[in-house]
This record gives C-alpha cells, sequence and structure tokens, in this order.
C-alpha cells in the first residue's frame, strides 16, 4: 500500500482543516487506516482510526472536533479538524495496518505516508 497525505496547512485557532490520504495498492476498505501526529521534540501519537468495517476510535484530546471518514470510491481517507487549537500542531501522517493489534501503537503499521504539516496560531 502506498499512501499520500495532504491538506495541511496553517490556520487560525479555532479554523478548520480537512487532511487527506490517497491510497494505491489495496483497498483502504480492507486495513485499518490511521492518523497519527508528531509534535517537535514528541513521540508521535494516534489521532484517529477507522477499521476495515467503519468502527472509529479517537484519541480524547480531539473527540467532539475531529472525524475520519472513509470514501471507497476514491480509496481515500480524510481527516475533518475543526475547532482547531495551537496544541493540535504537528506533523500528521496516515498509516495503514491490515490487522494490528491496537490502534494505538504505531510500531503496529505497516505502511505509512510521508506527513503533512500542521500548524495553527494562536
Amino acid at each position: 500500500v502506498q499512501l499520500q497525505a495532504s491538506g495541511g496547512g496553517l490556520v487560525q485557532a479555532g479554523g478548520t482543516l480537512r487532511l487527506s490520504c490517497a491510497a494505491s495498492g489495496r483497498a483502504v476498505s480492507r486495513n485499518v487506516i490511521s492518523w497519527f501526529r508528531q509534535a517537535p521534540g514528541k513521540q508521535r501519537e494516534l489521532v484517529a482510526a477507522i477499521s476495515s468495517g467503519g468502527i472509529t476510535n479517537y484519541a480524547e484530546s480531539v473527540k467532539g472536533r475531529f472525524t475520519i471518514s472513509r470514501d471507497n470510491a476514491k480509496n481515500t481517507v480524510y481527516l475533518q479538524m475543526s475547532n482547531l487549537k495551537p496544541e493540535d500542531t504537528a506533523v500528521y501522517y496516515c498509516a495503514a495496518a491490515a490487522a494490528p493489534r491496537s490502534f494505538t501503537y504505531a510500531q503496529e503499521y505497516t505502511y505509512w505516508g510521508q506527513g503533512t504539516q500542521v500548524t495553527v496560531s494562536s
């Protein structure tokens, strides 16, 4: 699976962005697709995940503000981010795994996109 992340940018606090993760080589519907983020000096952390069955999982810090979704026809997973905060500033990565033991751990994911920078100004 090859993943291409896009949609990052600079936005003011309270604003919105939509990230896209376009996949090739394998259907997104057959994988767990997740968004992780990594801020400078911090570990990579799970933001949101969507399973092959459509079950979603979110980090507590983004619940109610971010929504992960999937368009099987376009083989793309989206992360809609609303009410953005400066602490959301990070490089965002999409990742895919066929059957991770846990959504949470980055080492469970086999395929990674290149990352897209999200910067939220106060």
